[in-house]
């Protein structure tokens, strides 16, 4: 069994129009339920992050409070994956989830399909 985290556009290419980052959240979210039942725990920096940012006073997507904890969150969260599924669409963050991944010697996806069934 592994903890995968799901990385992908969140922010990117919306302009921060919340109908468009909603989008993009529903479709991180969309790989959720596969990798799970594979017999894994799905991850997404989201889940923790929102809450926090919100938590924290952030007023709209991008402001202080909101980068101050974005990103941080899932590099943390990747310490404790053992995967990284990458999901297609441009994302810079995703693309640094992806370099942390491989320089912890995680596992890289890109693709449901390549990751494997839990043992």
């Amino acid at each position: 069994m592994m903890m995968i985290l799901i990385a992908g556009p969140y922010r990117s290419g919306t302009n921060n129009n919340l109908e468009l980052i909603k989008k993009n959240m529903n479709r991180l979210e969309s790989m959720a339920l596969p990798i799970f039942r594979k017999g894994h725990i799905p991850m997404i920096g989201e889940w923790v992050a929102n809450p926090l940012i919100e938590s924290a006073g952030s007023k709209e997507v991008g402001d202080d409070i909101f980068n101050e904890i974005q990103y941080p969150t899932a590099h943390r969260l990747l310490i404790k994956c053992d995967a990284i599924l990458r999901i297609e669409g441009d994302s810079k963050g995703a693309d640094q989830d992806v370099e942390i991944a491989k320089k912890l010697g995680l596992k890289v996806y890109y693709n449901l399909k390549e990751i494997p069934g839990a043992k």
